[in-house]
């Protein structure tokens, strides 16, 4: 498996993948400029600076040339223009040029900045409105490399890479056309030698590159087994192992000291070679030169300047292979962004949007001979003909064995999936005739597995409803019996929760989550095993807040715990993807052989052991 570059870390990046240079390809990347599109006459003037830029830097041997020949013409008697006034004229372009090349980069990091920004929320914006099969199929380091790794890439090409390609253009066509002004012979022997030199230049840097890249690897290897051994330093003493971690660390570290010393030899094999091969040309020109100014054909002004656009011709030759390469990523990075901006996206309307009255509901929800697999495994049929009833304000519960297909449930209900078969309807209107976010609006989720977000408490209760009073946030906390505890910390509401809300227990993230609930005050709730995997002591607190929740809402109660569902309306009981029974507690428990009945002997003989 190839392997990417590394971050800090020693976690590994990934690779870069390049794009062959195709019509169909460049198209793609036409994307960049549609986002130049706002700021194209900054980018003009940037392209004009580019220009003015290349054009002093290769006036400044002319120049040069100028300045020698007035010299030598004023030892003889014959100088038309003093050495001091040329001397200026350099000096006044030199200054010129560093004003050129300051607004150059200025103006292009500019348009570069905003233009990748408005590129990185568009990508942004369209992955959050994708559906939820989308995610399924990605994994979340993918989409972040989307927005970090691929952007980036594009990014260094609209504020870098592509000044520098314009730039080295114009000075290859400008350099060339001057060299052989001055000298069409001397040009003939310079490009003769010049390619060889920048084939093997080429070749050493992707030998070199190719080095590098494997010390990188494992040198992140090296980090990496710190890194795990130190997370996982119980098990290392309890098993022993200090002196095994420290022989895998030596022994990555040789790899790493081994691989470093052979690039290090390489790139002295490539440096000898490139110092041997330029110096080795200059001589070549310098003695031919020599002999044309004997034969009285070329100046010692002329074979000066020559030697210096040579030296810029070689230049933009050499950088053209690095910028080939820059480019190639480039094309690969927009493919893939271009991917993603391609997707079909939820039909997500303005977050203030009001509900409008056509679209309210009243809480009443009937699953209509549903039947569902979710797209990744059609061949699954995860629900078969399902068809469930639930009246405004009515508490219905799930139950059923693992797989049996109740997380599904809530999955539909929510809308993150679209059924197979059959209909679902809220208050007899079918769900696709109802706007998703108006009807996402009137829905909220309390899951098994609470994800709170790194701001402080308050901001994760206001979730539920942004723009809300902080009267209004603590009244949904006491009814999520979540006040006191908040209270009791000394930054109070105003107290960060750290990532994923690690620095609060599981019963204070559920309680959050419910006052997130509280607060958005939904229509339909659905619960998705939310107390399964408290203690008794968060569970009685956590329920009561469920209760308080579930009032005056039609609730739909996916539980693993049978004793915090036997006061529901409804219970329904699935296996294998269908309904297997339904009816009250009582009810269910009357039924001999009902698998209701012995799922809850099997959690009451558990319990009492």
């Amino acid at each position: 498996m190839a392997r990417g570059d590394r971050n800090g870390n020693g976690m590994r990046k990934p690779d870069m993948p390049k794009a062959k240079l195709t019509k169909e390809n460049l198209k793609e990347a036409l994307l960049i400029f549609r986002y130049l599109k706002p700021y194209r006459w900054t980018f003009i003037t940037g392209l004009l600076f580019i220009a003015l830029s290349s054009a002093t830097t290769m006036a400044f041997p002319y120049f040069l040339k100028r300045l020698i020949d007035s010299a030598h013409t004023l030892s003889l008697g014959k100088a038309t223009i003093a050495p001091g006034t040329i001397a200026l004229w350099m000096l006044g372009i030199l200054t010129l040029q560093m004003i050129f090349s300051f607004l150059r980069v200025y103006i292009f990091t500019y348009v570069g900045e905003h233009a990748l920004a408005d590129m990185r929320k568009d990508v942004y914006r369209k992955m959050i409105m994708m559906p939820m099969n989308f995610f399924a199929h990605r994994r979340v380091g993918e989409l972040s490399s989307r927005i970090s790794a691929d952007l980036t890439q594009i990014q260094d090409a609209v504020t870098g890479m592509l000044a520098e390609i314009l730039r080295g253009v114009l000075v290859l066509i400008i350099g060339i056309g001057l060299i052989l002004y001055l000298s069409a012979k001397l040009t003939i022997v310079m490009l003769s030698v010049l390619p060889v030199i920048v084939v093997a230049g080429v070749l050493f840097g992707k030998s070199i590159r190719k080095l590098s890249r494997k010390t990188q690897d494992e040198l992140a290897d090296s980090n990496t087994i710190v890194q795990e051994t130190l997370q996982g330093i119980s098990n290392v003493k309890s098993f022993t192992n200090e002196w095994y971690e420290i022989s895998r660390y030596t022994n990555s570290l040789q790899q790493v000291v081994k691989l470093a010393i052979s690039n290090g030899r390489f790139r002295g094999l490539f440096v000898s070679f490139m110092l041997m091969s330029i110096f080795g040309t200059i001589v070549l020109v310098v003695w031919y030169g020599t002999t044309l100014m004997q034969a009285g054909t070329l100046s010692f002004g002329d074979l000066t300047a020559f030697v210096v656009y040579t030296a810029f011709v070689g230049g933009s030759m050499a950088g053209f292979a690095d910028l080939y390469s820059q480019l190639q990523k480039t094309l690969g990075a927009t493919q893939r962004v271009r991917e993603i901006l391609r997707e079909p996206a939820e039909p997500v309307t303005v977050i203030d949007e009001p509900i409008e009255a056509k679209n309210r509901l009243q809480g009443a929800v009937t699953f209509d001979h549903v039947a569902f697999s979710y797209p990744s495994r059609k061949e699954i049929h995860v629900l078969k003909d399902i068809s469930i009833e639930a009246a405004p304000g009515e508490q219905i519960a799930i139950v059923g064995p693992s797989g049996a297909g109740k997380t599904t449930i809530a999955a539909l209900l929510l809308r993150f999936y679209h059924p197979d078969g059959g209909q679902l309807l809220f208050d007899g209107k079918p769900a696709d005739d109802i706007p998703l976010t108006q009807l996402r609006k009137q829905m909220a989720l309390v899951p098994q597995d609470v994800l709170l977000f790194g701001g402080t408490i308050r901001e994760n209760i206001a979730y539920g409803r942004p723009g809300a009073t902080q009267s209004d946030i603590e009244e949904a906390a006491r009814k999520a019996n979540a006040h006191d505890f908040i209270t009791a910390f000394p930054e109070g509401y105003d107290t960060v929760v750290g990532e994923r809300g690690i620095k609060l227990s599981g019963g204070q993230r559920q309680r959050i989550a419910i006052a997130r609930a509280i607060l958005k005050d939904p229509v339909i709730l659905v619960l998705d095993e939310a107390t399964s995997s408290l203690d008794s002591a968060s569970e009685s607190l956590v329920q009561e807040a469920l209760d308080n929740l579930m009032k005056n809402r039609t609730s739909f109660v996916i539980a693993h715990r049978l004793s915090t569902i036997r006061n529901a309306d409804k219970i329904i009981v699935l296996d294998k993807g269908h309904v297997v029974e339904s009816g009250t507690h009582q009810q269910l428990l009357s039924l001999e052989d009902g698998l209701y009945k012995s799922l809850n002997k099997l959690q009451l003989e558990y319990t009492s052991e």
